[in-house]
């Protein structure tokens, strides 16, 4: 496999002005000695075909030069050039370049459906793979950019609800999931010659059949957690508020009264909605 060569193209000012100075010279000697025709009309032509081989080449863009299939280097060097008028031509941007792409549906490594996307930051660094190792490099960049990610998605769950063995998911291990995503583009786009400047998922979310379900079972997961920790509190405050009429002597109560008591601070302390006071005027035994 063959690499990228740097190429230098002639001064284009001062081969312009020779190929201007011969084709006016030709025309005024076409004039002023026409018997000298023959010589002049072949000059005249040479001139004119040798300025097609004129170029510019603007800041981060690249020319690859190939003549009569060889592939004769690439000349990356901005400025005004000839070159060999014979000699094909193919400009290349060497710009850094965004793909964003639509998220796609795939299935996460237990199976659920997601819609993923990625943006892509990327440019071309060697010009000989880009413009011969495949057809359309650009191309190439989205359909592996497409295909990278449906590899990722198969490796991480979503999340960790269905996996609880699982390290790493899609959506809590934004830093190695992005890593990983840039191993595997650059492993896929070095045969392009394209440099993988940053690749990130940027838009993750289930896909659309699954996705009320599972916002479901996610309120569910909160409201179970959320109701663990009040529970968990008032056991608390409960097991405290019965030490200290303890130990302050403030009320002997049996174990029966205590269970009460323990019931209706549960049911306050616990309840969603305020608890209505209840004021008994007779005794504790009624």
């Amino acid at each position: 496999m063959k690499n990228e060569l740097e190429f230098h193209g002639k001064n284009g000012y001062l081969m312009l002005a020779i190929w201007v100075v011969l084709s006016v010279a030709s025309v005024l000697g076409m004039i002023f000695y026409q018997q000298y025709t023959y010589l002049y009309i072949p000059v005249l032509c040479i001139s004119l075909f040798c300025m097609v081989g004129l170029a510019v080449v603007n800041p981060n863009e690249a020319l690859v030069l190939v003549l009569f299939g060889k592939y004769q280097g690439t000349i990356k060097q901005n400025g005004f050039f000839w070159f060999n008028p014979l000699v094909v031509r193919k400009k290349l941007s060497l710009r850094a370049r965004n793909f964003d792409g639509a998220p796609i549906k795939v299935n996460d490594s237990v199976g659920n459906p997601i819609m993923i996307g990625l943006v892509l930051v990327w440019k071309v660094e060697d010009t000989f793979k880009a413009a011969f190792d495949v057809d359309e490099y650009e191309h190439f960049v989205t359909v592996q950019s497409d295909a990278a990610l449906r590899k990722l998605a198969g490796i991480y769950p979503y999340d960790n609800f269905e996996d609880q063995q699982a390290e790493i998911t899609l959506r809590s291990g934004v830093d190695e999931v992005n890593e990983q995503l840039a191993r595997e583009l650059i492993e896929r786009l070095t045969i392009a010659g394209i440099r993988v400047i940053e690749a990130r998922i940027n838009s993750l979310a289930y896909a659309s059949e699954i996705a009320g379900a599972m916002l479901r079972r996610q309120q569910a997961s909160a409201v179970v957690a959320a109701r663990s920790k009040i529970v968990e509190g008032a056991v608390g405050m409960v097991q405290m508020a019965l030490t200290q009429l303890s130990e302050k002597g403030i009320i002997d109560l049996d174990e029966e009264r205590k269970a009460a008591m323990v019931s209706n601070l549960m049911v306050v302390l616990c309840s969603d909605v305020s608890a209505q006071p209840i004021v008994n005027a007779g005794t504790l035994h009624n």
